[in-house]
């Protein structure tokens, strides 16, 4: 996706370094990767992103490299199993991969994704799969015009409210960034808000945390997490983070520490959708660890399931993504001659 690696084909190009993107189209057969999948390749041989997880980067960056040297952009077939031997076994990922080979896009194009990151705003992008491969905007994907190209809508972060200004608050906001998370820190004590223990990109508000969600009302795509230890604070985000439509709603604190919450709560409404105590059951102790276990069952809940080991369901290992997110349309396009020819592609996941 184009948000995973802009950060650094944005310093690239402020850098002055030329910087080609590959792009995963379209796929005939499983993938470790979605549709979408970016590839950022500057000049200088540095790089960032994936298409497949490991099997195809070599291929891909010698693509990159060719169109970095001159070469002029192009739709390309990669296969996984292209460079073995014919008696060595192919990757379970064996399908035929279409990847898109071409500069970054005009300066236009790139100041609007690198504003609408920065921002926070929605921004659907365009590329054309036939060339010159020409680039456009707009503000989401059904203003554009899928025919002939790939369609992808830049994702705005999801909210992650956190109720008290602790240690664990500002591990969990390191965490949180790499998640593409936007942490918001309420918490009505001065004191414990100027620690300065908190990421330079987690905002922090001096309040308490139901005057806070009375004038910005939770949406689904939020997480609530409740972790002051102060009654006093907590039962104030619960009250109001359960009144409110946030998609997940957790509370720190051991079982002893719930079960009086539970008496303190009892008969509010909705209580059964808190989770408490909250996170999943890895078993850590350390702030880094407990941040990982809370920031674990949310990524969990936001796919619909439930954290447990992968082996032990025949779930797809990756949730299936949201239909308005991409608008693929790759069939019947042409291909560079050295790829071959055109195969069935899916968005089936390994």
């Amino acid at each position: 996706m184009l948000h995973e690696v802009w950060s650094f084909v944005d310093a690239e190009r402020r850098a002055g370094r030329p910087v080609v993107l590959a792009r995963l189209v379209g796929r005939d057969g499983p993938g470790a990767r979605p549709l979408g999948a970016t590839m950022a390749v500057a000049a200088g041989g540095a790089w960032r992103g994936s298409l497949s997880g490991g099997c195809v980067e070599g291929i891909v960056l010698d693509a990159a490299a060719a169109v970095l040297d001159g070469a002029p952009p192009r739709l390309e077939l990669v296969s996984p199993g292209e460079h073995l031997m014919p008696w060595e076994d192919a990757p379970a990922c064996a399908g035929q991969l279409r990847v898109l080979v071409t500069p970054v896009p005009p300066a236009t194009v790139c100041t609007a994704i690198t504003a609408a990151l920065a921002r926070d705003e929605p921004l659907a992008v365009r590329v054309a799969l036939h060339p010159p491969y020409l680039w456009s905007t707009a503000a989401t994907i059904d203003e554009l015009d899928g025919t002939g190209a790939f369609v992808e809508q830049l994702p705005q972060r999801q909210r992650l409210i956190l109720v008290g200004a602790t240690d664990l608050a500002a591990t969990l906001a390191e965490l949180a960034g790499p998640l593409r998370r936007r942490v918001i820190i309420i918490d009505p004590r001065p004191g414990h808000l100027g620690s300065g223990a908190f990421p330079a990109g987690a905002e922090t508000v001096p309040a308490w945390p139901d005057d806070w969600m009375v004038r910005h009302p939770l949406r689904a795509s939020d997480a609530v997490v409740v972790l002051s230890h102060d009654p006093r604070i907590d039962d104030r985000g619960i009250r109001a983070a359960l009144s409110g439509g946030a998609g997940h709603i957790a509370a720190l604190g051991s079982r002893a520490t719930h079960r009086q919450r539970l008496r303190r709560l009892d008969g509010l409404p909705g209580l059964e959708r808190l989770v408490a105590p909250a996170g999943l059951d890895l078993g850590g102790s350390s702030p880094a660890d407990t941040a990982l276990s809370i920031l674990a069952g949310i990524v969990a809940t936001g796919n619909g399931r439930s954290g447990g080991l992968l082996r032990d369901t025949d779930a797809p290992i990756r949730a299936v993504p949201a239909p308005n997110v991409l608008k693929p349309a790759w069939r019947a396009l042409p291909v560079h001659p050295s790829a071959g020819t055109s195969p069935r592609e899916t968005d089936a996941v390994c």
